[in-house]
């Protein structure tokens, strides 16, 4: 099963512009990440990581994406990921920056640290309440931070042979 062997990288889309959120979509991120990793690593490096290489999971409202890649490749997509400046929709470009927060061999350690990684956030957010109101909604957000929903699919994930 070692050539099967995968990596999830999970990044964080970091942009100015507030109607950058709007773009964030499965193929533009596909493709300002394929596009920075053959300006980084040119038509080779473009090669070895298009293989299995996909957008498995991305969040607008919280600029999450997960990555997939095989293992043997996840050094050269993580090294360009620096390099992608902006995302383009409907013939706008929209300046941002992806950064990597994690990399893991399966979906559900993503999931783990996605998890721990939003409490630690909500806490900071928590810390500059200015008022009780604003404090109530972010504890509610923090005591909603589990993994009941994706208990029934962590398995698949293990298992993972291609066919999608």
């Amino acid at each position: 099963h070692a050539a099967l062997s995968r990596r999830y990288v999970l990044c964080e889309v970091v942009s100015e512009d507030p109607r950058c959120r709007q773009c964030i979509e499965d193929r533009a991120l596909g493709l300002a990440v394929r596009d920075a990793i053959a300006r980084v690593h040119g038509d080779y490096g473009l090669a070895c990581c298009s293989i299995s290489f996909t957008v498995k999971y991305l969040n607008a409202y919280t600029g999450t994406v997960l990555l997939r890649c095989r293992k043997d490749s996840y050094r050269l997509l993580c090294s360009a990921l620096p390099f992608v400046r902006h995302l383009e929709s409907r013939g706008q470009r929209y300046p941002c920056c992806l950064t990597t927060l994690h990399v893991g061999g399966t979906i559900r350690t993503c999931q783990k640290f996605l998890i721990q990684y939003n409490r630690t956030q909500l806490l900071r957010l928590l810390q500059n309440c200015t008022n009780e109101e604003e404090r109530q909604c972010i504890q509610k957000s923090l005591l909603s931070c589990s993994l009941t929903e994706e208990q029934s699919q962590s398995g698949d994930e293990e298992e993972d042979d291609g066919t999608e």
